[in-house]
């Protein structure tokens, strides 16, 4: 887990930075203005398919870190073992749900790309934005699971616990 929380976490700020890099880079382009402005016509589209990707990206670190909207005060109210159960069948209805969403997304990215279309100024198949869904919805589904089999607490994460530092010499 912790290499793959590392290539999220890599993914996503190199996502966010070159959005913000190509954000930049169009109103640059928009102060010069003229006919270079127009060749910079891609980056609005390109920065929207990044936001697509790191939305999706993010959601099994998001889960992971218990930073997804819950409303957990009757949940939390429960007595230890009643508590536990409903942890447990939220973790395998979650699960389940994100698989079902990663295989509704697989079935349209096959027929989006069978239809051929593409984006109008990046001129690839729009199928391909589809695949932010299924690697999202496929991450939310492993966090779940780990979550099911106790092998992740998702539930009382605080943010320095997913840290990758290692820690001191000595120290439990």
């Amino acid at each position: 887990m912790h290499y793959l929380r590392r290539v999220e976490r890599v993914f996503l700020v190199t996502l966010f930075l070159s959005m913000v890099a190509l954000f930049s880079l169009n109103v640059l382009a928009r102060e010069i203005g003229g006919t270079f402005a127009s060749q910079f016509a891609w980056v609005e589209e390109a920065v929207r398919l990044m936001n697509v990707f790191l939305v999706f990206g993010a959601l099994g670190l998001a889960l992971e870190r218990g930073k997804h909207v819950g409303i957990d005060t009757l949940r939390e109210a429960l007595p230890h073992a009643a508590r536990a159960t409903i942890r447990r069948i939220i973790d395998a209805a979650g699960c389940l749900f994100s698989l079902y969403m990663a295989y509704l997304a697989w079935q349209l990215v096959v027929f989006v790309l069978g239809t051929g279309q593409k984006s109008p100024t990046l001129n690839i198949q729009i199928g391909w934005i589809y695949t932010a869904p299924i690697i999202g919805f496929g991450l939310l589904a492993l966090r779940y699971a780990l979550s099911f089999f106790s092998i992740i607490d998702r539930f009382t994460k605080d943010d320095d616990d997913l840290s990758d530092a290692q820690p001191a010499p000595g120290a439990r």
